[in-house]
C-alpha cells in the first residue's frame, strides 16, 4: 500500500520508532546487538525511570528497546 510506505518514511525521517520492545538488561542487550553489527541512533539513555535505546532495522524503521 503506497500510503503505508509514505507513513513509514515520514516517521523514520522524524526519528520516531515504529515499535518498542521491553528488555530485562538494556546495557547487555545493547552490547550484544552492537557486536552483531546493529547500528544504534540512540545509545542507552536514562529518561526518568526508563532507559531507552533506538536502532535502525535496515528496512526503513527505527526500533526502540527499553528497560523499566
Amino acid at each position: 500500500n503506497p500510503a503505508a510506505k509514505t507513513y513509514q518514511k515520514a516517521i523514520f525521517e522524524q526519528r520516531i520508532p515504529a515499535t518498542a520492545f521491553v528488555v530485562e538488561d538494556i546495557q547487555k542487550e545493547y552490547e550484544r546487538m552492537k557486536k552483531l553489527g546493529v547500528v544504534f541512533s540512540t545509545e542507552p539513555t536514562k529518561m526518568g525511570e526508563v532507559t531507552i535505546a533506538v536502532f535502525d532495522d535496515t528496512c526503513g524503521n527505527l526500533i526502540q528497546i527499553f528497560q523499566v
